[in-house]
């Protein structure tokens, strides 16, 4: 099988699209701590390398900017990080052991709030509109500063909806042979 432009590009947007849908649907339902608005980048970078997700990551953003919310662009670096993060970790080590997808689930967890909560912190002042504004108020009122307040909220919410996602990926990937063979073929040429 060839990994050709046109294969990669559809699997980009169905990405793009995967990332819009589940984000909107999740965050509709109000679902406490889970977000699976960057499953999609996981999957392309997981798939294709972390280039190619950062660009599914990136493009996500843009139209979530034009659809929903221009302030959705500026987290766009978030996307893109968590692209680059998966695809290394994926070129690197087998993603479809458990344990490699529940460490980068942790190491997203992280990184992911520690580049988002400046971002919330500049755009939003600590509160974006979701649930977990309730902690950031509770631990402002608590006598935290913005920044601190963000970030616990944040890394909380992170850490389960990250390494969800990263687990979520490495079942769909290697329960669809199709797609195991996708990431085989990538693992084996190197691809970044």
């Amino acid at each position: 099988m060839n990994k050709s432009k046109p294969l990669i590009l559809t699997y980009g947007a169905m990405c793009i699209t995967l990332n819009v849908v589940l984000g909107t649907v999740v965050s509709a339902l109000k679902i406490p701590l889970l977000f699976l608005d960057t499953i999609g980048t996981v999957l392309m970078a997981v798939l294709f390398g972390p280039w190619w997700g950062a660009l599914v990551g990136l493009l996500t953003n843009l139209v979530l900017g034009v659809t929903s919310s221009p302030s959705a662009i500026f987290f766009g670096i978030v996307n893109i990080t968590v692209a680059l993060v998966v695809g290394f970790m994926a070129r690197k080590f087998n993603f479809m052991k458990w344990y490699v997808a529940l460490l980068t689930g942790i190491i997203l967890a992280i990184i992911a709030p520690l580049i988002g909560t400046p971002i919330s912190v500049a755009v939003f002042g600590g509160l974006n509109g979701s649930g977990m504004d309730v902690i950031v108020l509770w631990l402002r009122a608590s006598g935290e500063s913005v920044f601190a307040s963000t970030f616990i909220s944040r890394i909380t919410g992170n850490f389960l909806d990250k390494i969800v996602t990263c687990l979520l990926v490495m079942l769909i990937v290697s329960k669809l042979p199709y797609l195991l063979k996708v990431y085989h073929i990538g693992v084996n040429k190197h691809a970044a």
